[in-house]
């Protein structure tokens, strides 16, 4: 386990030196989070709430999801593809530690230094701005810990895995770019899922994109609870499971195919 903390608190340090990338990506965050906020602003004139949602939920979910795109990673992740395109892999296959694991404690390291330098302040901005709906246990904090951490795994599984179609197609940021469509849309980051019709809403619940935006905001917004939010969570955390299960069989196959070309 040492092996992977290292590799995380590296990664850590790694996004430190690009402070000036983290700035003006923070600034962009506020102004879409701005921008995301006045067409909320108009849906909820004349009417008290919408699918569930007050209008102060609908903002601090606005604000929520927004935070949440760099520490999930929600697009351009090729870090996995870039060492198949350069043979890098080779190596990185070979070293004497899981490569599933080496690449989650550097997701993991990536995804920490997002929550304290992106995450919070636009929370913050937030905050200055329109006023958000905090949690009001104490518990909740934990429980969000939680889902993030879970929320972190089964985003870092799916980027993960359309970085390792690399080893059989030679577009792999095309066919990541379709996926990653269908895990913006389906993932709750345009539009609450509760704001979705009936039929599709629960179809979407149930598919892991949920998990990565949707179940996190509502664990902030403190929408669920008791068995509803016990079943969220176990939600999550079976995605997580089946789809790092998923990646390492994929890893299995791609190994395969480098030993037959000879790599």
């Amino acid at each position: 386990m040492r092996v992977y903390y290292e590799v995380a608190r590296r990664a850590f340090q790694r996004e430190l030196v690009y402070r000036t990338r983290n700035l003006a990506g923070l600034f962009t965050n506020a102004c879409f989070g701005y921008l995301r906020a006045v067409p909320l602003l108009a849906a909820f004139q004349g009417r008290p709430e919408i699918a569930g949602y007050d209008l102060d939920e609908a903002l601090t979910w606005n604000w929520v999801v927004q935070a949440l795109i760099m520490v999930i990673a929600l697009w351009g992740w090729w870090d996995v593809e870039a060492t198949v395109r350069s043979g890098d892999v080779v190596s990185d296959l070979a070293r004497p530690i899981s490569f599933l694991g080496y690449w989650l404690a550097r997701d993991y390291g990536r995804a920490l230094y997002y929550i304290l330098f992106r995450c919070l302040p636009i929370l913050l901005v937030g905050q200055l701005l329109f006023g958000l709906r905090w949690p009001q246990r104490a518990e909740t904090w934990l429980l969000l810990a939680l889902s993030l951490i879970l929320a972190v795994a089964i985003s870092f599984a799916f980027r993960f895995m359309l970085n390792l179609s690399a080893f059989w197609t030679t577009d792999a940021r095309g066919l990541g770019s379709l996926a990653l469509i269908a895990c913006t849309f389906f993932s709750g980051f345009l539009i609450p899922i509760s704001f979705f019709p009936s039929g599709l809403r629960a179809v979407t619940a149930l598919l892991p994109f949920a998990g990565m935006i949707q179940t996190p905001a509502d664990v902030f917004l403190e929408r669920l609870n008791g068995a509803a939010l016990a079943g969220a969570l176990l939600l999550q955390a079976f995605w997580a499971l089946a789809l790092l299960g998923a990646a390492q069989g994929l890893i299995a196959l791609a190994t395969r195919r480098v030993v037959v070309q000879g790599g």
